[in-house]
């Protein structure tokens, strides 16, 4: 692979196919279990060199976040600082995965910009180092430098990649930003669920819906949209929400079946048909950029 000055990136969405919290240990991190399952939909990162200063600069039209709490400008300082690099970069972000949906998008472009950079700058550094320096940024950013669908354990870092067969998926938004940390904080959260194996998960066998999210009944008792929007795509099926956002989704069995539903949908609601990947879009096109 030559020099590269500029290029882009996905970041993908996940969904979680069911999420337990099955304890809480003395640092206030939960310990839980769930399976990542990565979706085609994904943001786009184009990454540019900065060769006469150490400038970075990270631009997303649209989202107003202040850069002490951009998960991007922490992932590139990150791996400037570790690797001494003297060059810069400017990255800017396309959104397309919704904000505070519990689809994982801030991990999963911090994920993309370890990636990213590491290629840019021509850091060297491996998959073991890049997990390392995500884990530091969010317990999800692992899984999004790994890039394979996964069973999590731990506060969601220890990662057993599993094979599930393809599935689609209808993704619901109601348009509103959840705060994971809210979540996790809420004196009625769940914190004592069983724990599970992965041999017992995969025996239920395909679409892998009877899991429940420990996080959705206190997200539904304090963001009413969410419950809503859950009652209404649970008229189709077995609907759930993904992780601690709002974002809720549905198995669907065929093109056929998801486009009727897309027609009904709300309009004060958003809504998409993705699939699911067992290798992310970042891991193929990483693959295709450095073969």
């Amino acid at each position: 692979m030559g020099v590269l000055t500029q290029f882009s990136l996905p970041a993908p969405a996940k969904i979680n196919l069911f999420l337990t919290i099955t304890g809480r240990r003395d640092d206030g991190y939960h310990e839980l279990q769930t399976v990542f399952q990565f979706l085609e939909l994904s943001d786009i990162l184009k990454f540019e060199l900065v060769q006469d200063s150490r400038e970075i600069k990270v631009l997303c039209p649209g989202l107003d976040v202040p850069v002490e709490d951009n998960l991007v400008f922490k992932a590139a300082t990150l791996l400037q600082q570790a690797s001494g690099c003297s060059h810069g970069a400017v990255v800017t972000i396309q959104k397309f995965i919704p904000d505070g949906g519990g689809l994982g998008g801030g991990s999963s472009d911090a994920a993309t910009t370890l990636h990213g950079l590491n290629l840019l700058w021509r850091s060297g550094f491996g998959i073991e180092k890049l997990v390392a320096m995500g884990q530091s940024i969010g317990a999800d950013v692992p899984v999004f430098i790994e890039g394979v669908t996964a069973w999590g354990e731990g506060i969601g870092d220890k990662l057993t990649s599993i094979e599930l067969p393809a599935q689609k998926y209808l993704v619901l938004s109601p348009g509103c930003h959840v705060s994971t940390a809210e979540i996790f904080s809420h004196p009625d959260l769940t914190r004592d669920s069983s724990t599970s194996t992965i041999a017992r998960f995969l025996r239920q066998g395909p679409p892998f819906n009877q899991g429940k999210n420990d996080c959705e009944s206190v997200v539904c008792d304090m963001y009413p949209e969410v419950r809503e929007a859950l009652g209404w795509l649970s008229k189709w099926g077995a609907a759930k929400m993904t992780g601690t956002g709002s974002c809720v989704y549905l198995t669907i069995p065929t093109d056929e079946f998801g486009r009727e539903i897309l027609s009904q949908v709300p309009a004060k609601w958003s809504a998409f048909i993705s699939m699911g990947t067992q290798k992310s879009v970042l891991a193929r096109a990483l693959d295709q950029m450095r073969g």
